[in-house]
């Protein structure tokens, strides 16, 4: 389908971002994409009239350095051609200018293990990248593949997730696939006894949403399976993608510029750092 005719791949020199880099590789042949890989060099806060400034700017850039050399190799064993750039300043801004510069329609990060704080943040500048990116944002689990035999969709009827399920319809179909389409209620204990009619009515909603989506699927000659979950959200997603041993997650994005939205507790920032296999973020 080549919906990613651009692909930015950022890397700090980690087995995580090499591993991402590694696994765009496949994504690049498939969509017959160009990768340009960036490093970024932060930016140097110390004392700038000190005579020794040149040497420690040395010293800063030589692990971006070091990983673009060790990404070079990389994409010389896959026989994959990459363009390499070295940035500095904010990790997250220059990521996203070039990415703006370079006119790519995907950028593919890694994420780390499942420690407590990237669990919980995934990891700054990943969740800035997501939080500001106007393009979409796969994120790649180390020890995870990216393909696309079983897709989940999650969904919730909102006009970002109808162009998530856009998405994974498409790549589902392109790549021969099914989905796996999730909607799920998440409410107070409280309201269970307090308004069960209320829940109920939500649970039904949720049922014709799935549907709407599996009839859409079915249309394009993709195999879907429904699925209707009462928990917290994030926990329902990443629960149903370990059950059924998917291998790509695809959830949609409001879009909204700011970090309360990734930072503080949101659904996909959760998504992202429990998941058990990588995440497509979609904006576009």
């Amino acid at each position: 389908m080549r919906k990613y005719r651009k692909i930015l791949v950022a890397i700090d020199g980690s087995e995580t971002s090499i591993h991402a880099l590694k696994e765009s590789f496949k994504l690049a042949l498939n969509e017959k994409s160009w990768i340009t890989v960036v490093a970024v060099v932060p930016s140097y806060q110390g004392d700038l009239d000190m005579t020794a400034v040149g040497s420690i700017m040395d010293l800063m850039k030589k692990p971006a350095e070091d990983a673009l050399e060790a990404a070079r190799k990389a994409a010389s064993a896959e026989r994959a051609y990459i363009k390499t750039v070295i940035e500095e300043g904010e990790i997250h801004e220059r990521i996203l200018d070039l990415a703006d510069a370079e006119n790519c329609d995907l950028i593919i990060m890694g994420r780390r293990g499942l420690r407590r704080f990237e669990r919980t943040l995934v990891g700054s500048a990943t969740a800035r990248v997501i939080g500001y990116s106007h393009r979409d944002v796969l994120v790649v689990p180390r020890d995870t593949a990216v393909g696309w035999k079983k897709v989940l969709i999650a969904t919730d009827g909102s006009k970002h997730s109808a162009i998530a399920v856009d998405h994974a319809i498409n790549f589902a179909k392109s790549y021969g696939g099914e989905l796996k389409i999730l909607s799920v209620v998440d409410l107070p204990n409280a309201l269970y006894g307090e308004a069960p009619g209320f829940v109920d009515d939500l649970v039904r909603k949720a049922l014709v949403l799935t549907e709407a989506v599996k009839r859409q699927a079915e249309t394009e000659g993709v195999r879907a399976e429904t699925f209707v979950r009462e928990a917290e959200a994030y926990k329902a997603i990443v629960d149903l993608a370990t059950e059924h041993e998917v291998d790509t997650i695809v959830m949609g994005s409001h879009g909204r510029t700011g970090l309360k939205r990734l930072l503080m507790g949101s659904v996909t920032e959760k998504v992202i750092g429990n998941a058990p296999c990588p995440v497509l973020v979609v904006k576009t």
